[in-house]
């Protein structure tokens, strides 16, 4: 029986690089799986995955995903979606019909909230309807388990914005909640 799986984590908890390692795992047993991603993460390029170790592989973009047909969607063993966090929720929607209408197992990983700690549409979608959520765990500089995503610039914290600003090390930073509230990127001497 298939699932909706969401893997969340702050940054730099090695999602896309899980993601990536599934998708090798798949192939080397001799199952098809689909890498995708939203259209909205061009770091790396329209069609790219990417990890900050150096992993990559080629995806389809969610939207593509979209408008494959049927018979063509049902030919995967395992679909699995990065940066999921960027999905409307319509688009999670329709993942959940390819679990539960085709029978095949999708696997989203993502960011649970932003840079303010609010939820972002896909993750809160997927938090509603997964069938199965876990969290990939990082640390804060303290050692403590990191859960908030920073974004910073020169003069430190940033707390307002838009939601999405792409970025990676030099604009974001996994943090543990006492030091995202103190505004600490790092400790002190």
């Amino acid at each position: 029986m298939a699932k909706l799986f969401f893997y969340y984590g702050a940054m730099n908890s090695s999602k896309t690089a899980n993601a990536l390692m599934a998708h090798f795992n798949y192939q080397e047993v001799g199952q098809k799986a689909l890498l995708c991603k939203t259209e909205v993460d061009t770091r790396d390029g329209v069609s790219k995955i990417r990890s900050r170790i150096g992993l990559e592989a080629d995806c389809v973009l969610l939207k593509e995903l979209q408008e494959m047909p049927e018979e063509e969607l049902r030919r995967y063993d395992c679909i699995i979606v990065d940066e999921a966090q960027f999905a409307t929720r319509e688009q999670v929607d329709f993942l959940s019909d390819i679990v539960d209408f085709y029978d095949v197992p999708v696997i989203c990983y993502g960011l649970r909230t932003d840079f303010q700690n609010n939820l972002f549409p896909g993750s809160e979608r997927l938090i509603a309807i997964a069938d199965t959520i876990r969290e990939v765990k990082t640390v804060c500089w303290c050692g403590r388990k990191a859960i908030c995503n920073a974004r910073y610039n020169e003069n430190g914290i940033v707390r307002e914005g838009s939601q999405v600003f792409l970025g990676a090390n030099d604009s974001y930073i996994s943090l543990c909640r006492k030091h995202f509230k103190l505004g600490m990127l790092h400790g002190e001497g």
